[in-house]
């Protein structure tokens, strides 16, 4: 019971916070899930500043008080109901640490992966989209905005960092991942926008390190399951699927030399996944929605450039039944079209902005 009381006697605060476009139900019983860094926590001290201190209780289960003191169903209880307590936040919560939940008038537990209980209502935070980090660089203008965007990525904790990028991602890397997580950590990142198998992702690091085949198939699930690697299907190449790491400037920063094609690669293909818009590789060629829109990253092509090499690829488009081609550039905008087959460039900052609008159209 006194570490109960020690819990509830901490006072959790988050200045400056941002208000995030996820939103959490103002009722009811969640789990708010989501990758490591995505800022779960930061959202949850946010609520708890306007919540009854006295009646409000958070628990960090990674706190290394709890490694000698196991905590149960019964003391939590026996706790709640002395104290009155109405709203729990478990936070850093894995399946199965406790084999059911206290009964409390509102729960809200915190993990990285969702967790299959019916009683709690899913909310999946992902890391910044474009959207949410410009509102973390209030007074940056738009072009200073994408080129910090491009060194920070999208972690809020190293968006607001004091520290340099590269600082504040070492600090994530040592804080958030074990020896032989980081290890495939890098290796992941040498392959990163490769198409592989788990097998292949096996034989690269039992090159590099002593490893066994059960960790590392157990390791992929789990990184799989929280969204740290990310697998997309391709439309006519069924040997692999195209792997991406859940941020591009953390890629970046664990392996040497990644080109900025592959840094602004994975920038579309992760802002298409977090605004839930379902897509397929279509080789080299680009990103395939299921309304058959091909979108294709050049960051700097020319008009004349990206014409002559459509007319080259057009067999191929009509051959999977594209009927839109949007070209997603740094800066450039124009348009054409080829038979009846219409292409429009855009500026990232714009098609992040339009992909958001018709999300919650």
């Amino acid at each position: 019971m006194d570490l109960l009381e020690y819990y509830q006697n901490q006072r959790h605060l988050t200045e400056n916070y941002i208000p995030r476009k996820c939103q959490l139900p103002p009722e009811g019983d969640i789990n708010l899930y989501g990758v490591r860094g995505s800022g779960k926590t930061a959202m949850i001290f946010d609520l708890l500043h306007e919540e009854d201190q006295d009646t409000t209780l958070y628990i960090d289960l990674e706190d290394p008080n709890l490694v000698f003191h196991t905590l149960t169903t019964l003391s939590l209880q026996q706790y709640i109901d002395r104290e009155g307590i109405t709203l729990l936040v478990l936070d850093h919560y894995t399946e199965g640490y406790l084999p059911y939940f206290p009964n409390v008038e509102r729960l809200i537990v915190l993990s990285r992966i969702a967790l299959e209980m019916k009683d709690l209502t899913p909310v999946e935070l992902f890391p910044l989209d474009y959207e949410e980090f410009l509102a973390f660089e209030s007074s940056a203008s738009q072009s200073s905005g994408f080129n910090h965007f491009l060194r920070s990525g999208t972690l809020p904790l190293i968006a607001r960092s004091q520290k340099t990028s590269i600082q504040a991602m070492k600090t994530f890397l040592q804080s958030s991942f074990d020896d032989n997580e980081k290890k495939l950590l890098l290796i992941l990142a040498q392959h990163h926008t490769k198409h592989l198998t788990t097998h292949q992702i096996y034989t690269f690091a039992k090159e590099k390190f002593k490893v066994s085949k059960d960790w590392l198939y157990k390791t992929m699930k789990r990184f799989t399951q929280e969204k740290l690697i990310l697998f997309i299907e391709d439309r006519y190449q069924k040997s692999g699927k195209k792997m991406l790491l859940f941020d591009f400037a953390f890629a970046k920063y664990l392996t040497l030399g990644q080109p900025f094609i592959l840094q602004f690669d994975t920038m579309i293909a992760l802002a298409l996944i977090k605004h839930r818009i379902h897509v397929q590789t279509l080789g080299i060629h680009g990103y395939v929605t299921t309304q058959y829109e091909l979108i294709i990253p050049a960051p700097f092509e020319s008009e004349e450039s990206l014409w002559v090499k459509s007319q080259s690829k057009f067999s191929i488009y009509k051959k999977y039944g594209i009927k839109k081609v949007t070209i997603v550039t740094v800066a450039n905008s124009y348009e054409y079209q080829i038979e009846k087959l219409h292409f429009e460039a855009i500026p990232f900052n714009e098609w992040s902005v339009i992909h958001d609008e018709t999300l919650f159209e």
